[in-house]
């Protein structure tokens, strides 16, 4: 006959055992989760380039009339200097030039009328540089260091177009300091800005 007791034992045994089993679960049931947790890292932070120093509105103001002046002056000193017969200080005036610039200038064109030349070409400006600004006192001013290129620039007599011989000279190219001031021009009150000095700084 079949042993019963024998197999009901066996499976209340296993029974029991399937029991235990589904009360711990997998074999990792209970156990603590050990595995390090890997952190995010903080990313650093960028270091910013140093901003560059911007100057007060009224200096900028003042330098970036000073340049444009300087421009017009220096157009208007070669119209004078292409056309001697045609120049005038008035026009001069009204284009911004003063002092001691307008005085060089008009010397340059009585010295041409008085030889019957006149000058053939314009200067070009290469670049231009702040040396120094000041906006406080009754007349502001502005230093600036220009290059200038002249090498397309000779002088022709007026009668027959000819050029004028002259010596050796440089490459045409050559810097200089410029002053121009804010102030009112002759019988006037209400001011612009002048260019009124250039002095020779060397090449460029």
């Amino acid at each position: 006959m079949p042993r019963r007791p024998a197999l009901a034992t066996a499976t209340a045994a296993l029974c029991a055992l399937a029991a235990l089993t589904a009360c711990q679960g997998s074999p990792e049931a209970g156990r603590p989760n050990t595995a390090p947790t890997t952190a995010s890292p903080t990313p650093s932070p960028t270091p910013s380039a140093p901003s560059t120093p911007t100057r007060p509105t009224a200096e900028q103001a003042a330098i970036t009339a000073a340049k444009a002046r300087f421009v017009a002056a220096s157009v208007a000193s070669d119209t004078a200097l292409n056309n001697p017969p045609a120049a005038t200080e008035a026009k001069l005036l009204q284009a911004g030039l003063g002092g001691n610039w307008l005085v060089q200038v008009l010397g340059s064109l009585q010295f041409n009328q008085d030889r019957g030349w006149y000058q053939d070409g314009k200067v070009k400006i290469e670049s231009m540089s702040v040396l120094s600004v000041k906006t406080t006192g009754e007349q502001p001013e502005v230093y600036l260091s220009v290059c200038q290129d002249a090498s397309k620039v000779s002088l022709r007599y007026l009668a027959t177009r000819k050029p004028v011989p002259v010596g050796p000279g440089t490459d045409g190219r050559s810097k200089v300091k410029a002053k121009l001031v804010f102030a009112p021009p002759v019988g006037q009150t209400k001011k612009m800005w002048f260019l009124v000095d250039q002095q020779d700084a060397g090449a460029c």
